[in-house]
């Protein structure tokens, strides 16, 4: 169905230039080649958000707890929590502002999503951060409900330097789980190359899931590399037969989030409508974490068939350790 959305203005001063430089300093201070991940302890329950969808793909929002069962490593769990309403939402955006953004208009379709991102959410209700990156993150507005105030923040400017998609995906990821609001979530605007991260996709995965932040892509690309568009060179059946999409595809689903692929407005305004719409009718299932120390992998599904349920793939217990 055909959408019309008013773009946000865009009013203040802040750009790509000067958004580079603090990069430039933060890169410096980067940490070494290999990096580590530290695991948390002490977990006293752990909180997973899961979509559920029937075989068509429509969102199921009348289920109960009894409706659900959840699988840790193996063993039926008993779920002490659950809830599902309509909360307020927490959205941290990520905007790629690297080199590789600046080829056939990728730029302007990321800015226009960014504001679509925006539209899609409550002032005065939901908050959101705005978060760009290259080859290193920048922090251009922290988290408030006062949306209006990203909004105003000019986007213009030319792309450059170096991606590092899955460390700024990994690090922001972390600052979205510290917020408070039950539905929350990381939205990534991207073309989705990588060419200068040090962390590979199942590690951020690894990172993303344990906090419980769903990863939202919306990856937007020229309408001949769009294997979903009618202009399309590529064929549809062979998306997943593209490095970098199938990659990005696996990260969303392994953190219980989504992927969607924009080349225009109608297509952006679409997909970032259900996506929006997909993080406020999130279930979110609490439970005792296991005692057995170490990475659980958990499955939750439905006692009603033909749903499938979106979560995140498991989660750390036991005492603190150190692993790469």
């Amino acid at each position: 169905m055909r959408r019309t959305v008013a773009l946000l203005t865009l009013a203040a001063t802040t750009t790509f230039g000067s958004i580079a430089g603090v990069a430039q300093q933060a890169d410096r201070a980067d940490a070494p080649p290999q990096p580590t991940v530290t695991f948390k302890s002490g977990v006293e329950a752990v909180s997973v958000s899961a979509i559920v969808r029937n075989e068509r793909g429509k969102v199921i929002k009348n289920l109960q707890k009894h409706d659900f069962e959840l699988i840790d490593a193996g063993t039926a769990t008993r779920i002490d929590d659950f809830y599902f309403g309509d909360a307020a939402v927490t959205l941290g955006v990520l905007l790629d502002i690297s080199g590789s953004m600046d080829v056939g208009g990728n730029m302007a379709r990321a800015r226009e999503a960014v504001n679509l991102a925006l539209a899609n959410l409550q002032q005065d209700r939901d908050e959101a951060a705005l978060f760009t990156f290259d080859s290193a993150l920048v922090e251009v507005h922290t988290f408030t409900n006062q949306l209006n105030r990203i909004s105003s923040i000019s986007l213009e400017g030319k792309p450059w330097g170096m991606t590092s998609l899955y460390d700024a995906i990994a690090k922001t990821a972390e600052r979205v789980a510290e917020r408070r609001n039950r539905h929350r979530a990381l939205l990534v605007i991207t073309d989705g190359v990588d060419t200068a991260s040090r962390m590979t996709p199942p590690q951020v995965s690894y990172v993303a899931s344990k906090i419980d932040v769903p990863v939202y892509l919306m990856v937007v690309s020229n309408p001949v590399d769009n294997p979903n568009h009618k202009l399309a060179v590529m064929e549809a059946e062979g998306v997943h037969d593209h490095p970098n999409t199938a990659t990005l595809a696996d990260l969303s689903r392994w953190t219980g989030g989504d992927m969607a692929v924009s080349s225009d407005l109608e297509e952006a305004t679409e997909a970032l409508a259900e996506l929006m719409g997909n993080l406020r009718h999130q279930y979110v299932i609490s439970f005792a974490p296991g005692t057995r120390p170490g990475w659980h992998p958990i499955e939750i599904r439905t006692k009603k068939k033909n749903l499938t349920v979106h979560a995140r793939s498991g989660y750390l217990a036991g005492t603190a350790r150190t692993g790469s």
